[in-house]
């Protein structure tokens, strides 16, 4: 039963976290809209189609402004998909895409936004309608902008996993990827193995034809081990780009940034884990021992993995087998709460561990 309920916990504490971290323009559907919009804030609204090159071309000056505004408590930044939801985008006279429509506080009658798509347009329109003042925000910086000067040295780098992006400023699926590509680099800057970079290969030619690039944008793999390169012909999606660090560099993080479950877990020492737990007191320092011989027998991030599995060893034999149970749902708490990435890192790849006692139990 105390099982059961620790991983209910852990289930609860997921979603929370995915809650906490959407996108920063709220997505509307059907069931939705009128539950969000027509309420106590002005809303614009975005109703587009996935495959409309007009609306891929907005999408990175959109996001721009939904970030702008995600603080704006008196403005909505919204957006839907009149593919997946067609009855609210009819009722509300969508006939082509993208149409912008300003939908005024406590009103679900809305006024068509005429003015240019671009965000510095939208956020001037959105401060008039809804009697705010906000200034665009600064553009996100994770993605580490790459030159001639200093290619070389970030990209070979054989301590380091590099996916790049070689585009060109006026390339319309380039400005479409901008924004998912963003958040790629923003899921993995905790990674210190792992850099997410672009290059200008429309000003720098030289680079881009050493590469073999001959369209844009062109996606290009560098891991540690092979620094000639290796195409990128995954998908364009964030969870595209996410499953496929996490298989080539062996990251376990979701398209939050969050680490997954599988963090920090090593399949030797949890084997080694379910010895410990089943075994006697005597034989707990003999496991032990073993634990702390394989540990450090690791390379590489499993090494720092190795350390952690060791020291919790110690703190279940020291403090009993409720230990682990006990600090699990402490962690899980402290994790609830705001705390830095950091820090989140740190103590998901603790309460990972613990789970494997908790679950050996």
């Amino acid at each position: 039963m105390a099982k059961s309920q620790i991983w209910l916990g852990f289930a609860l504490l997921a979603l929370l976290v995915v809650s906490a971290v959407a996108d920063d323009v709220v997505v509307l559907t059907d069931d939705s809209f009128e539950k969000e919009v027509g309420k106590d804030r002005g809303a614009l609204v975005e109703f587009y189609a996935p495959w409309c090159g007009h609306c891929k071309k907005l999408a990175p000056e959109y996001e721009k402004l939904g970030a702008s505004f995600k603080k704006a408590k008196s403005v909505l930044i919204a957006k839907v998909d009149c593919d997946e939801h067609k009855s609210v985008c009819t009722k509300y006279g969508v006939s082509g895409y993208p149409t912008i429509q300003w939908f005024p506080k406590g009103s679900l009658e809305p006024q068509k936004y005429e003015g240019a798509r671009n965000a510095e347009a939208l956020a001037e329109y959105v401060n008039k309608e809804g009697g705010t003042n906000v200034k665009l925000a600064a553009a996100p910086q994770n993605v580490v902008v790459l030159t001639p000067d200093n290619f070389d040295e970030i990209v070979l780098d054989q301590n380091k996993d590099v996916l790049v992006e070689f585009y060109a400023p006026w390339c319309g699926h380039c400005k479409s990827l901008a924004p998912v590509y963003e958040k790629v680099a923003t899921v993995f800057k905790q990674e210190e193995g792992v850099v997410v970079a672009n290059l200008d290969a429309d000003a720098h030619k030289s680079l881009g034809e050493k590469y073999g690039v001959s369209g844009f944008p062109t996606l290009k793999f560098f891991p540690k081990d092979n620094k000639a390169g290796q195409d990128y012909d995954g998908g364009r999606d964030l969870d595209d780009f996410v499953s496929f660090i996490n298989e080539k560099v062996g990251t376990s993080r979701d398209s939050q940034g969050q680490l997954t479950s599988k963090a920090g877990i090593v399949e030797s020492l949890g084997a080694l884990v379910k010895e410990l737990v089943a075994a006697s007191e005597e034989e707990k320092k003999t496991i032990l021992s073993r634990i702390e011989e394989e540990a450090g027998s690791l390379t590489a991030s499993t090494a720092r993995y190795g350390k952690l599995y060791s020291k919790l060893a110690k703190s279940y034999i020291e403090k009993g087998s409720g230990y682990a149970t006990k600090e699990v749902e402490r962690l899980g708490r402290v994790l609830g709460k705001s705390i830095s990435p950091a820090k989140a890192d740190e103590l998901t790849l603790k309460k990972n561990i613990l789970s494997t006692f908790v679950a050996s139990a």
